[in-house]
């Protein structure tokens, strides 16, 4: 493989095809989730909600973090590909197996002996997920993100339909655990079908040791990331109910439908374009400060907008069995605000190389929100996820620290940055939130405060004339003469 260029062309292509492909199946996933909230019993979303727990951590090292060894690598080839495949797919298989026979001693941690078998089954995804591993990372090396948008899209409308179809029979928890597999073999297999690249009968442990001296930072930064974000589930999951963890889990799903549409989608344009450019810190600079412009536009108002008409949404999309998961739903929406700060600058740092300090923001971080876990654990649900937006806030500002000297980006400048879109985002908040107190039917508010936030933050947009606003406008400007 030769060296990148990415051009501005093939950034906002690959911009645009990943925010399609995440806006797809996120909404698809969207619609899915509220059919099963209705057909399934809270209880059966924390049991599953358990299971990923587990699921997730063991993802991290399906990537071993060689997949973004791969992509920041100035120059890739071949054997290296070929190398972190066949490294992978054995990793996976030996997770599998670990997880097949701790599957009893994980279910007695929770005293929930059923968790076994669902627990054997859904751990297939590791060994799926290690042959798609490095498909991924061709793809995203080579920013060819219509491919995504393809596979991903099949995999989850079939995935839907099968899921609801189980549901519906009264599979309970194993409707959502064929969803899952089905969801990701089907995308597997098509990314195999689409992707040209084909691992080569070559190995090289010297390769292999060279990515890893990248990679292992990641991958205990991921690690620590990923049971750090898990814990909180897993404590609640062992001190109080699998209903608790139900409304906790399902409090974030609303927001993070959202952050993972707008986070992925930069993340992964964002890392391989820095990359390429990753001996020029001006320009890494302009990329990340117009993506923490540009993400905060976005975000800021879906979040505050999605936190001011809370409890119409639940009630209307999710019956009020769900209005628990209300007072979570808004801090989870508080907490994801600030998103763009992170992805940006963790992305930069990447980009430059230094999974060193990569490691060491991690390590910090995660040792603040573990003692404040350990503080507020005892003190109710409530309290643990009060920690989770305490821990987020003060890690947004840990994450910019050190682009003061990589790229002369202060934390204060970002801030400035994103204050026009803060104080517009407030001020929709303020008027969307007091539309309940007009005491109209449920469906007229939600429909009123969903077109009255859109048409005050847009026109608020105009009428300061916003940077970011008119930066989208040229951009979708340009898309759309490329089509």
């Amino acid at each position: 493989m030769e060296k990148r260029n990415i051009s501005r062309s093939v950034v906002l292509s690959g911009l645009l095809w990943r925010w399609l492909e995440r806006v797809g199946a996120q909404g698809v996933q969207f619609i899915v989730s509220l059919v099963l909230a209705r057909l399934l019993a809270p209880e059966v979303f924390g049991t599953v909600a358990l299971i990923n727990v587990i699921i997730a951590i063991l993802e991290v090292f399906v990537d071993s973090g060689l997949g973004n060894s791969l992509i920041q690598k100035k120059e890739a080839d071949d054997l290296d590909f070929s190398t972190v495949f066949y490294f992978n797919i054995f990793v996976c298989c030996v997770l599998y197996v670990c997880l097949f026979f701790a599957a009893p001693f994980i279910a007695g941690f929770y005293n929930l002996p059923e968790l076994i078998s669902p627990i054997r089954v859904i751990g297939i995804i590791l060994v799926i997920s290690g042959v798609k591993n490095v498909q991924q990372a061709y793809i995203s090396r080579t920013m060819q993100f219509k491919l995504f948008f393809y596979a991903t899209l099949c995999g989850t409308i079939g995935a839907a339909v099968l899921g609801i179809w189980m549901a519906a029979e009264g599979f309970g928890i194993w409707a959502l655990i064929a969803q899952s597999l089905f969801n990701m073999t089907v995308d597997t297999v098509i990314l195999w079908v689409t992707v040209k690249w084909r691992p080569k009968r070559m190995f090289s442990w010297e390769r292999l040791k060279i990515l890893l001296t990248y990679g292992w930072k990641l991958l205990v930064s991921s690690l620590l990331n990923t049971g750090y974000n898990r814990l909180r589930q897993m404590v609640i999951g062992k001190l109080y109910t699998p209903t608790n963890l139900a409304f906790y889990d399902k409090g974030s799903t609303f927001p993070a439908i959202v952050v993972t549409n707008i986070n992925a989608s930069m993340n992964s344009v964002l890392f391989p374009a820095m990359s390429s450019e990753q001996d020029n810190k001006e320009k890494i600079k302009s990329l990340t400060r117009r993506a923490i412009k540009t993400s905060s536009y976005i975000m800021w108002p879906m979040m505050l907008g999605l936190c001011a008409c809370a409890e119409s949404i639940v009630k209307v999309l999710l019956t009020a069995k769900w209005l628990p998961c209300v007072p979570y739903l808004r801090i989870f929406c508080i907490t994801y605000a600030f998103y763009p700060i992170h992805t940006a600058n963790l992305n930069a740092i990447m980009a430059m190389g230094r999974s060193d300090i990569f490691l060491k923001l991690e390590i910090i971080k995660k040792t603040i929100g573990f003692g404040l876990l350990v503080i507020t654990m005892h003190h109710g649900v409530m309290a643990i996820a009060y920690s989770l937006l305490i821990s987020c806030f003060t890690s947004q500002i840990i994450n910019s620290w050190p682009n003061r000297k990589l790229l002369n980006y202060r934390y204060e400048e970002q801030i400035k940055d994103i204050i026009p879109s803060i104080a517009l985002s407030a001020l929709m908040f303020v008027i969307v939130w007091s539309i309940q107190f007009l005491h109209l039917n449920i469906f007229f508010t939600f429909i009123v405060q969903v077109i009255g936030g859109a048409a005050i933050y847009l026109g608020g947009s105009l009428i300061f004339k916003i940077d970011s606003f008119s930066y989208l406008l040229t951009l979708f400007g340009e898309l759309r003469k490329r089509q």
